[in-house]
């Protein structure tokens, strides 16, 4: 018997709420439900508008995608999910916030990101926007062409990429430069702006960040978002793991009365009355085992139409040594790209995004939509050592990789990381001291927001990019009074910057209490 598609598929049916206490303590004017950083964020805003907030998170350790564990030795500490951040230092929010004066140390690498490719070349992202023309031969003046007129106005293109693409912070002249290049680096032209191999391997690796098919206009804007900070800003990695930057922000929380309280998973809102505001960091799938049968269907139905994209299969590793990379400068690079040429990279990007499209990838799924075996997928390697040397000790150095595969595959991806990573530096296999891998469905059960292994937290088509979770002007504001979404799977979308956190507690606060905050700056 078929499954009826999303579109038909009908909501869960109304029943009535049986009454429940708060969850734990208590009550506060605020609840936030997850503690990853846009709930943090959402909890640090409210917080600092004088409310009383509480943050529930099912986890027995707060912060989501900014957990850092010893996993193998107890001194050694490893990044679970993000590990470079670029967005960090550059988000509106956080440059707010000013995570140096919080206590976090963001260190910023010479050489940004780095794409090995056959017979020991690699096209290098230096700081230096001149370093990195001059090492793209030919291609040099037409990357520092597409480059530098975005570094001019790299605050504004941040804060239009970070909006919530309902309101721009900025006048039509940014907009009239993005179109342009987003249009030739996100169509079939992508590519034929340069003659050599190096400049368009460079873009399609950061093009692949988007999770999705290759060429498309959301690959190309975040391409040439993440390609112009490698030039400004930088892509930073935290001193002692990326755990320190939801320190900062819980302790803040808690500086202005606030509280996290961990291993609570809450099962129904009715858990956190009479709280006034209910903030939930939680993906659409999450959001209807919660509230499903209290919402409208019209909107029910909308949240499970939300489609899911390929899967990340990511493995940690504990090195003897550095990675013997063949290239002699890799060895400075935070984030490597493994993927061979823009065309290997669009390929499989694509067929991944296939795959993803013809699964049942939507809320509720449990199905898997294909098999790595036989297939060299797109790794991204980020080696924290290289700009935080205090991360690793002779003898035990960390190493974080995933690779990019079909939805919820079962698979253990960690001999095709191997391998690839054997391709660019051999004698890999031989410093591995351990290793541990996640495969996309297991992330989906360390973390509910990763569906299917969708660390994007939905597909980010250009339709999803910009009417995400579901159609609506005000994309936090859900029908239920004083509740609001304000996860990944809400706009800006992925990426640790916090802003739907911040947007979201922004909204609440206008609707609910009438306070008017103005745009960060």
């Amino acid at each position: 018997m078929r499954r009826p598609s999303p579109e038909n598929r009908p909501a869960p049916a109304r029943r009535p709420a049986p009454a429940r206490r708060p969850a734990v303590g208590d009550p506060a004017d605020a609840a936030v439900i997850g503690s990853g950083p846009n709930g943090l964020a959402a909890a640090v805003t409210l917080a600092r508008a004088g409310l009383r907030v509480t943050v529930y998170e099912a986890a027995d350790d707060y912060g989501g995608g900014l957990r850092s564990v010893p996993l193998f030795e107890p001194d050694v500490l490893h990044d679970i999910c993000a590990a470079v951040h670029p967005m960090a230092v550059a988000s509106p929010f956080l440059r707010a916030f000013d995570l140096a004066a919080h206590g976090v140390r963001l260190r910023t690498p010479d050489l940004s990101y780095a794409h090995p490719l056959a017979g020991g070349r690699a096209a290098l992202a230096w700081r230096d926007l001149a370093a990195t023309a001059d090492g793209l031969g030919p291609d040099g003046p037409a990357w520092t062409s597409l480059m530098a007129p975005l570094m001019e106005r790299s605050r504004e293109l941040v804060e239009l990429m970070l909006s919530d693409f309902r309101h721009p912070p900025t006048g039509p002249a940014l907009p009239l430069l993005l179109a342009p290049r987003v249009l030739r680096h996100g169509t079939p032209l992508a590519g034929r702006q340069f003659r050599g191999d190096l400049a368009p391997a460079l873009l399609a690796g950061v093009a692949a960040h988007v999770f999705g098919r290759l060429p498309s206009l959301p690959g190309a804007g975040v391409a040439l978002l993440l390609g112009h900070l490698a030039h400004t800003s930088g892509w930073p990695v935290p001193e002692g793991g990326s755990a320190s930057i939801a320190r900062a922000l819980a302790d803040d929380l808690r500086a202005h009365g606030g509280s996290v309280r961990t291993g609570v998973r809450i099962n129904h809102l009715g858990e956190v009355r009479p709280a006034r505001i209910v903030l939930a960091d939680v993906g659409p799938r999450e959001f209807l085992r919660i509230a499903g049968p209290d919402l409208p269907p019209r909107y029910a139905r909308a949240l499970a139409a939300l489609r899911y994209g390929p899967g990340a299969s990511k493995t940690d590793f504990l090195l003897s040594e550095r990675v013997p990379w063949t290239h002699p400068e890799l060895h400075r690079a935070g984030t490597l790209h493994l993927g061979g040429p823009l065309a290997e990279v669009y390929a499989q990007e694509t067929r991944n995004a296939r795959a993803a499209a013809g699964s049942s990838g939507t809320a509720g799924s449990s199905g898997t939509s294909g098999s790595t075996s036989g297939r060299r997928p797109f790794v991204l390697v980020a080696d924290p050592v290289a700009v935080d040397p205090g991360r690793g000790r002779p003898g035990a150095y960390p190493l974080w990789a995933y690779a990019h595969v079909p939805h919820a595959s079962p698979d253990d991806a960690a001999e095709a990381i191997i391998a690839r990573i054997e391709q660019h530096a051999p004698g890999f296999r031989d410093t591995i001291v351990a290793q541990r891998s996640l495969p996309a469905k297991e992330l989906e059960r360390y973390n509910p927001n990763y569906t299917g292994g969708d660390i994007s937290a939905g597909a980010m088509t250009l339709r999803q990019s910009v009417l995400r979770p579901a159609p609506r002007w005000d994309p936090y504001r859900t029908p239920l009074p004083g509740t609001y979404l304000c996860s990944a799977s809400t706009p800006p979308g992925p990426g640790v910057h916090a802003m739907p956190g911040y947007l979201a507690a922004r909204s609440a606060l206008h609707h609910e209490l009438g306070i008017h905050l103005p745009r960060v700056p």
